[in-house]
Order: structure tokens, then sequence, then C-alpha cells
């Protein structure tokens, strides 16, 4: 099974490891600091050229990506949810 994750991207649901509200997650300084640190690294993938909703953390080809989302994290969860069910 795979999650869409917007555009044309979708990624295995078993490689994701988590899903996460842009917004409410860059509060801390710790989640800003990290998602600054991986985009120096080139380990963030940027969906569309939209402001991202979201940020997925998976784990791709044994290396950890991060893809910024225009899909908000509880639609991506609801997405999850339906996936899961429905094996």
């Amino acid at each position: 099974m795979f999650l869409h994750l917007g555009e044309n991207v979708v990624v295995p649901i078993k490689d994701v490891i988590g899903i996460f509200d842009i917004e409410t997650s860059t509060y801390g300084s710790d989640t800003s600091q990290f998602l600054r640190m991986a985009e120096e690294d080139g380990f963030i993938e940027r969906i569309t050229k939209e402001k991202p909703k979201s940020f997925v953390v998976a784990e791709v080809n044994k290396k950890s990506k991060i893809f910024l989302s225009p899909i908000s994290s509880s639609t991506l969860g609801k997405r999850t949810e339906l996936l899961y069910e429905e094996t």
C-alpha cells in the first residue's frame, strides 16, 4: 500500500515513520532546528511550491527523507487509517 503525499508523490506506507503538522510542530525550537539541518543536508524534498501544511518523515532506500506536503497532517493520517482498514 502507498500513501499519496500530493502531486505525483507516493511513499510505501510501511516506510512512513511519522506525519507532522508543520505549523504546530515548528513551535518548538528543536523541530525547527531539525528541519533546518535536514534541509542543509539535502534530506528534504518539496513536493510543490505551495506552502507546506505537513511534513512526512520516511525511510526511502534505507535513507531518511522528509517530504514537505501541501496536504494536511490530519488528511494524511486519515488516509493511512483507511489503508489499514482495507487490508
